[in-house]
């Protein structure tokens, strides 16, 4: 019964608000570095806006999911421009490489190994971040609520963090209308990533009286709007779909992730697939590993028993057809086998990743191994 929360200090919700806060971000500063995807097209409305307003801007595009050399390339041609405030327009990875560069450059000359978990030395931020804004146009990361950047390393070939509670928006701003047309396998993959992110909080160890009750809306709220959203354009399943990946982070900021993304940051490293077709494709082996743990509870048995029936209503299958289900609306299965033993190795580092932690059980990485392999790997 103890707990805190962390999440955004104040957010915008609703279509149109993408245009509309410009006023209340240059608030927070006239000097804005304006991160976005690799074309500037869906950033385009929201620069002229800000523009409007008399912001200052420096582009910068994010191409890919953001890595320790992009960052450092970042921080390095935005110094001289002396940014006042970050605003982060795209998928997870410009709001990753975003919030990461708000954290970063109040300390010109760090080095971001310094502050990075598992392969680096975690240190504390030396200062404060730049106010920062994030306004996702995909619904999947919930990266515009979390405390955390995730960066790969190439050398490390896996996916960790930049973490700090300080690293929290200033201000969400969730305009559904970002993701209208977005395209079908961009949206599908990006929802299974949003459920799985109100899923596992809901299972986790650490889960609270405030994350039980957002989980418990969003889970079956964002599993019907993934159903409507893998038939055809629905302006209203996008409101809902974008709720729910705003909620998942919240939910995972506070009550932490599972096996499904301690798996997904080892191998979106070692096999450059992505997250969201990852997630998706990890979920149904996921819970059904949990179920079966020896040491599962009776809260995580009967969690999971909620979590399926939600399922059913929605999508009209349990756990064991999820998969099936997926596939036929087009979600990818894994480029190559990758063997047994590279299999256990990527099982063997993620069990000692920040999100495998709060898992409900304890997985073998034998289990978690075996994972891997029922969903294509």
């Amino acid at each position: 019964m103890s707990f805190a929360i962390v999440q955004p200090r104040r957010v915008r919700f609703g279509r149109g608000e993408a245009q509309a806060a410009a006023p209340e971000i240059l608030g927070l500063g006239a000097r804005i570095l304006l991160v976005h995807g690799a074309a500037p097209g869906r950033a385009a409305p929201v620069r002229a806006a800000l523009e409007g307003a008399g912001a200052q801007i420096l582009s910068t595009p994010c191409a890919g999911e953001p890595s320790v050399d992009m960052l450092t390339a970042a921080l390095r041609a935005a110094a001289p421009f002396a940014p006042q405030a970050v605003v982060a327009v795209g998928g997870g990875a410009p709001i990753d490489l975003g919030k990461a560069l708000a954290a970063l450059l109040p300390s010109p000359g760090v080095d971001p190994m310094d502050h990075l978990e598992v392969i680096g030395r975690a240190l504390p931020l030396p200062a404060d971040p730049l106010p920062f804004i994030a306004m996702p146009t995909t619904a999947g990361a919930g990266s515009e609520a979390t405390k955390n950047a995730v960066i790969a390393s190439a050398e490390h070939r896996r996916k960790v963090s930049l973490r700090d509670d300080r690293m929290v928006a200033d201000l969400a701003v969730i305009d559904p209308s970002l993701t209208d047309g977005a395209p079908a396998h961009v949206t599908f993959s990006s929802g299974l990533d949003a459920v799985t992110q109100v899923i596992e909080p809901y299972l986790s160890r650490r889960a609270n009286l405030f994350t039980d009750a957002i989980c418990r809306d969003a889970i079956p709220r964002g599993l019907s709007a993934l159903a409507r959203l893998a038939e055809g354009e629905d302006p209203a399943a996008r409101d809902d779909l974008a709720w729910t990946a705003y909620l998942g982070g919240v939910a995972l900021a506070n009550a932490g992730l599972g096996a499904v993304h301690g798996l997904a940051g080892v191998l979106g490293g070692e096999t450059g697939e992505a997250h969201g077709m990852i997630c998706g494709l990890l979920l149904p082996h996921a819970l059904a590993a949990n179920r079966a743990a020896p040491d599962a509870s009776a809260r995580t048995k009967a969690r999971i028993a909620e979590v399926e029936g939600w399922m059913q209503g929605a999508l009209g299958v349990g756990i064991d057809g999820l998969a099936t289900w997926a596939e036929a609306r087009g979600l990818p299965r894994p480029a190559a086998r990758l063997g047994a033993a590279r299999r256990l190795d990527i099982a063997t580092r993620a069990g000692a990743s920040s999100s495998m932690k709060p898992n409900p059980a304890d997985l073998s990485p034998e289990t978690l191994a075996g994972m891997l392999e029922a969903a294509g790997w």
